[in-house]
């Protein structure tokens, strides 16, 4: 079993950045993709990014692209989403989570395409 622990949230005025990080334990940790999700109030949790099991690939949402930055670091069983020019309408959970089970594509981008969540992390962009 693969447990998921995020950190890195926080309070960021629009413009600033912040780092996410998000480790994992449990079964190996390259064998799967990651992804990273993010609900804001009343609304449904969405894709953000993801990244392949090796790293080399990624993508992302027409929203964060060319801002946000997924990475992995296999060795220390972790995945990064560094987060620059945050706007306020970014403000929500974020919450990564690994593809250990289904596997139905290298890059998942659908939430029903996950089975391993963590319990998330709340970031607040103020204007």
């Amino acid at each position: 079993q693969v447990q998921l622990v995020e950190s890195g949230g926080g309070l960021v005025q629009a413009g600033g950045s912040l780092r996410l990080s998000c480790a994992a334990s449990g079964r190996t940790y390259s064998n799967y993709a990651m992804g990273w999700f993010r609900q804001a109030p009343g609304k449904e949790r969405e894709f953000v990014a993801v990244i392949s099991r090796s790293g080399g690939s990624t993508v992302y949402a027409d929203s964060v692209k060319g801002r946000f930055t997924i990475s992995r670091d296999n060795a220390n069983n972790t995945v990064y989403l560094q987060m620059n020019s945050l706007k306020p309408t970014g403000t929500a959970v974020y919450y990564c989570a690994a593809d250990v089970v289904y596997a139905t594509s290298a890059l998942p981008i659908r939430r029903s395409q996950y089975d391993t969540w963590g319990q998330g992390t709340q970031v607040t962009v103020s204007s």
